[in-house]
Order: structure tokens, then C-alpha cells, then sequence
């Protein structure tokens, strides 16, 4: 297989790396292109691709391109990869729909659309994705392959990426605050900066092992560790004073339909 990538970035860099270590594409078989040369030449240094000219060549010497360019100008984008036909297209760009893609390239190539998230960087990701009219099982197998290099990946139908961009996509900027809440309060009560982090850190990165690891829900393992009337309790109590389930909820909700919003649906 011939992997092409358009888009050099950060998530770019991230699939690519994983793929490459996981063995699915040797180095030799991809090539890679961005506007911005800089960044092609130094993950072509780096990594061992090839660094091309042009999207138009990226797509004429591939079978599968990963499109990991932003939504501005990124169906612009699709009008120069030319005149080739039958490429598997997996596309990362937020809001741009299946149907633009399929359109904007004249319905020639398979669509894949994906919602991946930040820390594929460390391959620990959570991505979704959806398939377009002409994509095939094989594809979507293809697909769970190449995202599964970096992290979880699970195929849902267009009509949930927003759902999924709410919850995972944005998702880890919620841990992120989360934690700084958790640090903000442990220095409150003594700990310094540095030890709070890192216990902060480490306990959310536990917290989500365990869950994975187990067969219990998330309510019995919150019950497991919340003795009457303890530490905990009491926690969870305030938390619950403030009506934390639903705070989260509503910011669920709110970054759905801001997603909705922005793909114009």
C-alpha cells in the first residue's frame, strides 16, 4: 500500500509516526506534502518519507491519502489533487461534511471522515469515524487499522461525529481543566505546584486505566472508592451541590451543537 499525506502538522506527523512504527506502511511507500515546506522537509528528515511537490502528486503516487488539513480552504484543497480515481480518502478536518468532500473531488475516490483527538500525539487517542457512499467494509478495516497505530478508534455514522468531536474531540481540553482545578485546589491546601500536578496527572491517567482495565461501571468504581460519610463522600457531595453532572452535560451538549453549527447541519 501507498500512503500519501496532505498536511504536515502536528496530527500529521502524530498518525503517520504511529502507522510507521506500528509497520502497517513502510517509510519508502509514503509520501508527504504541506504548503508550508518547512514542515514536510522535516518530518521527511525525520522519518524517512518522501517529501513531494504538490497534493496533485501526493494523490497521483498513493492508494490511501490521510487529509490532515484545516477546514479553511480545505475543500479548495480538493479541487488541485487532479484527475485520479479510486483513491481512499481519510479526512480529519472538522466540520467539512462527507457529501463536500465527495462533490468537491467529482464522487471519483472512496471518503472516510474521522474525529481523532490531541492525545494521539502519545498514541493514547480516541477517534470516530464514518464512511462515505462509496467506501467499502475493507475501507472501514483499513481505516480501524491506520487509526488504531495511535490510540482507540471506533466507527460511528455521520450523524454522531458530532456527538463524538463533544465528547472525545474536545474532550481532553475538559480533563485539562479538570486538573488544573485539581491542582489550583491541592496548592490551596499546601501541596506545592510540582507535587500537586503530578499527583493531579497521574491520578486522572490511573483513574481511566483502571476503567479500561475493569469490568465494573464507572458508578461502581466511583462507589468502590467512597466510603460513608469519608473524604470522598464529602467531595462528591459539593460536587454534587453544584450540580456537576449537569454542568458537564450542558457543555456536551453545547460543543455538539457548536459542531452541528459549524458543518451547517
Amino acid at each position: 500500500m501507498k500512503l500519501g499525506v496532505i498536511g504536515c502538522g502536528k496530527m500529521g506527523r502524530a498518525l503517520v509516526g504511529g502507522i510507521l512504527k506500528a509497520g502497517i506502511v513502510e517509510a519508502a511507500d509514503t509520501v508527504v506534502f504541506d504548503t508550508w515546506s518547512e514542515a514536510a522537509a522535516g518530518m521527511a528528515a525525520e522519518m524517512g518519507v518522501h517529501q513531494s511537490a504538490s497534493n496533485e502528486e501526493v494523490v497521483t503516487k498513493s492508494d490511501v491519502i490521510l487529509l490532515c488539513v484545516k477546514p479553511q480552504g480545505f475543500l479548495e484543497m480538493l479541487e488541485d489533487i487532479g484527475e485520479s480515481e479510486g483513491k481512499l480518502l481519510i479526512s480529519i478536518a472538522a466540520g467539512v461534511k462527507i457529501s463536500s468532500i465527495e462533490s468537491a473531488t467529482g464522487g471519483k475516490h472512496r471518503v472516510v471522515r474521522v474525529m481523532p483527538n490531541t492525545p494521539a500525539l502519545v498514541g493514547k487517542g480516541a477517534a470516530g469515524f464514518a464512511l462515505g457512499s462509496k467506501a467499502s467494509a475493507d475501507d472501514a478495516a483499513l481505516t480501524s487499522s491506520l487509526l488504531g497505530a495511535v490510540g482507540y478508534v471506533t466507527e460511528v455514522t455521520e450523524a454522531d461525529l458530532d456527538a463524538v468531536t463533544a465528547v472525545s474531540g474536545s474532550g481532553p481540553a475538559y480533563v485539562f481543566l479538570m486538573i488544573e482545578a485539581l491542582v489550583a485546589g491541592g496548592i490551596e491546601q499546601g501541596l506545592s505546584p510540582e507535587v500537586a500536578e503530578a499527583l493531579a496527572a497521574h491520578t486522572v491517567a490511573g483513574a481511566a486505566e483502571l476503567l479500561l482495565q475493569s469490568e465494573e461501571s464507572p458508578a461502581q468504581l466511583r462507589e468502590n472508592v467512597t466510603s460513608p460519610n469519608g473524604t470522598t463522600f464529602a467531595a462528591l457531595e459539593s460536587f454534587r451541590g453544584d450540580h456537576f453532572e449537569e454542568i458537564v452535560k450542558r457543555a456536551v451538549t453545547a460543543a455538539t451543537e457548536r459542531s452541528r453549527e459549524l458543518g451547517g447541519s
